[in-house]
C-alpha cells in the first residue's frame, strides 16, 4: 500500500536524497528522464535541489508516493507562469521504483496529478516521453492524446537518440 502526498517546501528538502535515490534506480533502469548513464547521487541530489525554489514558491509541485521502504514514486507539476498560459500545466518526472511496478502506482500518480493541475486551474496538460516506454503506454490507456513523435529526440541512458511522444490532455 502506498500514500500518495504532495510535498511541502520542508518536506521537499527533507526528501531529497530519496527522490535522488529513485531518479538514479530509474535511469540505471534504462528510462530515458533526461540523464545518462554517468548519472550518480551527488548528481540526482543537485538536480533535486535545484527545484527546491520553484517548490517553495509554488510553481512546481512534487509528490511522493511513500511505501514499507520509503518514496517508492512521485510526479511533478509545473504551473505554467506566463499570462498566455495559465490554463496549462506540465506534467515531469513521472517516475516510479522498478521494484514497485506493476501496482498500479503509475496511473495513481498520474491521476493525483491530473486531479491538482484541475483544482489549480488548468484545463490542458502536456507531457512528454520516450516512444514506445512503459509511460507510452501508461499516457495512452489514461486518456492523453498524442499529438506528435519527434525522431531522435533524446538520448536515452546509454547515448542512443530515442524518439519521442508528445502528448495533452484537455481537463474541461
Amino acid at each position: 500500500m502506498h500514500t500518495i502526498t504532495r510535498l511541502s517546501a520542508d518536506a521537499f528538502h527533507d526528501s531529497v536524497k530519496s527522490l535522488a535515490d529513485l531518479l538514479v534506480d530509474a535511469v540505471r533502469g534504462g528510462f530515458s528522464l533526461g540523464f545518462l548513464a554517468s548519472f550518480d547521487q551527488s548528481a540526482a541530489m543537485d538536480w533535486w535541489r535545484a527545484r527546491q525554489p520553484a517548490v517553495a514558491d509554488g510553481s512546481l509541485a512534487v509528490w511522493a508516493a511513500h511505501g514499507p521502504d520509503g518514496i517508492s514514486g512521485t510526479v511533478s507539476l509545473a504551473l505554467e507562469g506566463k499570462p498566455n498560459g495559465r490554463h496549462r500545466a506540465e506534467v515531469l518526472k513521472l517516475i516510479v521504483h522498478r521494484e514497485a511496478r506493476g501496482q498500479g502506482l503509475g496511473r495513481a500518480l498520474l491521476a493525483t496529478a491530473e486531479q491538482a493541475a484541475a483544482e489549480a486551474g488548468a484545463t490542458l496538460l502536456m507531457l512528454d516521453t520516450e516512444t514506445g516506454s512503459i509511460a507510452d503506454h501508461l499516457y495512452g490507456a489514461a486518456g492523453w492524446t498524442r499529438y506528435g513523435i519527434v525522431p531522435g529526440y533524446a538520448a536515452d541512458p546509454a547515448g542512443s537518440l530515442q524518439d519521442c511522444s508528445f502528448y495533452y490532455k484537455p481537463l474541461a
